[in-house]
């Protein structure tokens, strides 16, 4: 009986040090994670502030890019639909 309580024991150590491992270990992605993300707001930051122009600059960019996935939308339906007119000559 000694030795199963000894065993037993030593199990409910093994599962505690697997446990406060993979604690630890989320833990430790958090804190990267939240590093990651105040390093990216402290460069976004420090860009700005160096040249004000950029936030003008971004918005144009993404302003550009928008439109330019609006017109690539456009032809790719257009491009289906003269596809679509081409299978149906075809029957």
């Amino acid at each position: 009986m000694a030795e199963s309580e000894f065993q037993q024991g030593n199990n409910d150590d093994g599962k505690t040090r697997e446990n406060f491992k993979k604690s630890t270990e989320e833990l430790l992605e958090k804190m990267e994670n939240l590093t990651v993300w105040a390093t990216q707001i402290v460069y976004d930051c420090t860009a700005i502030r160096t040249n004000p122009a950029l936030t003008t600059t971004m918005q144009h960019l993404e302003d550009a890019f928008l439109r330019c996935k609006e017109h690539m939308e456009k032809k790719r339906q257009e491009v289906l639909m003269e596809s679509r007119g081409e299978e149906q000559k075809k029957e």
